[in-house]
């Protein structure tokens, strides 16, 4: 069976990171690509290495007839992508890429992003998007809500140690660096080559970074407590993959166990020898998260290192994931791409 998608926002490096992905669907078919700010160009235009592709073109939003299409990836900035997801047949699958449903609360969403949500009553009824960790209820979805890239990162690293209990709650310490890609496409200063390349720079210092929304959310349900990290995420020059280290208290050869039966069947998921840390270098391009976890000098401490390319496992590829969950096909279906490297 053949079902046919829908991207709006194809013109981003998320929609063109899912096209890359869904051409290798032997199940999907692009039937319709919407792109305000560039209707009616090809996209051989817009992403010259997608030319080789027969894709459809660029179109407005109320040009694609959605009576068609099975399920739609919404690859749209926070607060536009509610405003045009309230508005889809209610019959459409939806995977939002954005940040307006990934927190359940709306008083959350109105702190971490500044304005009131749109689309109260969709925000009840989203799934958050952690392929891994809801598994159940996004194969019975109507919209998942992909998580923040960061986030993900994060959450791998850390979510099997909240469940289990092995670590400190009140010490835990991420810090995180992510390529320049996870800030989008627009035109912006400070990511001229100019102003990035030959450094790095941290950002969102001291608790304002969007993305703890969802990490308070997320390991405060876990654990049945409020449980806040202390989180800086860095600016990298390079175009792609997050690195999050993790510094926790607890005996770092029982969180080696606690991940490796956690993540010992799941496919995208891999924990490395003990000792061994990860590189961005050997996920990048692929729906892979690899996680390392070695001791500390000081006793009782461990620091755990997870590496994912922030487009495919932190955007892009998991929400194919969460998709193929969703329309009943294969999880692993189109993900299974080996890395590229270097």
């Amino acid at each position: 069976m053949t079902h046919n998608i829908a991207i709006l926002g194809a013109s981003g490096y998320t929609g063109a990171e899912l096209i890359r992905l869904l051409t290798g669907h032997p199940a999907y078919e692009i039937v319709a690509l919407g792109a305000h700010s560039k209707a009616g160009q090809r996209m051989a235009d817009v992403f010259p290495h997608l030319r080789h592709l027969n894709l459809p073109a660029l179109v407005r939003f109320d040009e694609i007839d959605f009576g068609a299409i099975d399920l739609c990836f919404c690859a749209l900035p926070h607060k536009t992508s509610q405003e045009v997801i309230r508005d889809l047949p209610k019959h459409l699958k939806i995977v939002d890429l954005s940040a307006d449903f990934r927190l359940r609360d709306p008083e959350a969403y109105l702190k971490w992003y500044g304005n009131p949500h749109a689309a109260l009553e969709m925000q009840g009824e989203a799934v958050y998007g952690l392929s891994e960790f809801y598994r159940d209820d996004i194969a019975n979805a109507r919209l998942v809500a992909g998580t923040g890239c960061n986030a993900a990162a994060g959450q791998f690293a850390l979510r099997p140690l909240i469940a289990a209990g092995v670590i400190d709650l009140d010490n835990i310490i991420l810090d995180l660096k992510c390529g320049v890609s996870g800030a989008g496409r627009s035109l912006k200063e400070n990511l001229l080559h100019a102003e990035l390349s030959e450094g790095t720079n941290a950002y969102a210092v001291g608790g304002t970074h969007r993305h703890l929304g969802e990490f308070d959310q997320e390991f405060s349900k876990l654990a049945g407590r409020d449980v806040k990290v202390q989180f800086t995420p860095h600016l990298i020059p390079a175009n792609r993959g997050i690195l999050a280290t993790v510094y926790v208290k607890g005996d770092p050869q029982e969180i080696y166990e606690t991940f490796s039966k956690a993540y010992q069947s799941e496919p995208f998921l891999q924990v490395l020898p003990f000792g061994e840390t990860p590189s961005t270098h050997h996920v990048r391009g692929s729906n892979f998260c690899h996680i390392g976890v070695t001791g500390d000098r000081i006793k009782g401490r461990a620091i755990v290192v997870a590496a994912l390319d922030n487009l495919t496992k932190g955007s892009s590829g998991q929400a194919l994931q969460n998709a193929n969950l969703m329309l009943g096909e294969e999880e692993t279906s189109g993900l299974m791409g080996v890395p590229v490297f270097p």
